[in-house]
């Protein structure tokens, strides 16, 4: 009986969580491209969208599907702690401890990227954006700066989340990537599925997430 348990599909990822994660990846990846083939007007299209999804997730961090919610995957310090010592690797569907702090780490990075990109200016002041008005010049090149130097820490945090999926899915047999595109996977008897978040609350995040990078889309043709 307890075989069989560990074998149940359950839900894991609601779908806003599934398409939030893949659109993010792609947007990272196009924005990366627009810059070093400099294509700005792109580039910054790219920044406002991504910043419309962070708004969305950030609100769906709290009023979304279960396993979205961050009071449903943080963890304190004893427990991270107890799960790196091999303590306990009971942690229920969705985040382990450190997939949790990864996704944190993630998020808050990009994060960093996109308010400093708002107010970055580049050399000669001839591309900036759609905040850069509100900042002096040496305000703008600092922006730049930190808008630079966290894509960097981001690029080290993607090269980590990779090796954890590589992990995970050749040592301990658990593939990660299908979870995250039809949203179920293997959970044992006693785990609770994925409650899904309202669609009131889901028409507030897009609405939320939509004119947010609207806004900054339309300010990006003006600056």
């Amino acid at each position: 009986m307890a075989g069989a348990a560990q074998t149940t599909r359950i839900a894991i990822w609601d779908l806003p969580t599934r398409l939030f994660h893949w659109l993010l990846a792609g947007l990272i990846v196009f924005a990366w491209w627009s810059a070093e083939t400099d294509h700005l007007a792109w580039h910054k299209m790219a920044g406002s969208c991504v910043a419309g999804l962070l708004v969305f997730r950030l609100w769906w961090g709290f009023f979304g599907g279960s396993t979205a919610r961050f009071a449903c995957f943080l963890r304190g310090p004893k427990t991270v702690l107890a799960y790196l010592s091999g303590k306990t690797d009971k942690t229920g569907i969705g985040h382990n401890p450190i997939g949790a702090l990864s996704v944190v780490a993630l998020l808050l990075t990009t994060l960093v990227i996109v308010v400093a990109g708002l107010f970055a200016v580049d050399t000669d002041g001839l591309e900036s954006g759609p905040l850069s008005a509100w900042v002096d010049y040496d305000g703008g090149r600092l922006a730049s700066k930190i808008h630079g130097y966290a894509f960097e820490a981001l690029e080290i945090l993607i090269g980590l989340h990779i090796l954890a999926i590589l992990f995970y899915t050749v040592i301990k047999r658990r593939p990660l990537v299908p979870a995250m595109i039809h949203g179920k996977a293997l959970g044992a008897g006693d785990d609770t599925p994925l409650k899904p978040g309202g669609l009131l609350a889901l028409l507030i995040g897009l609405v939320l997430g939509g004119a947010t990078a609207a806004g900054l889309i339309w300010l990006s043709g003006k600056s």
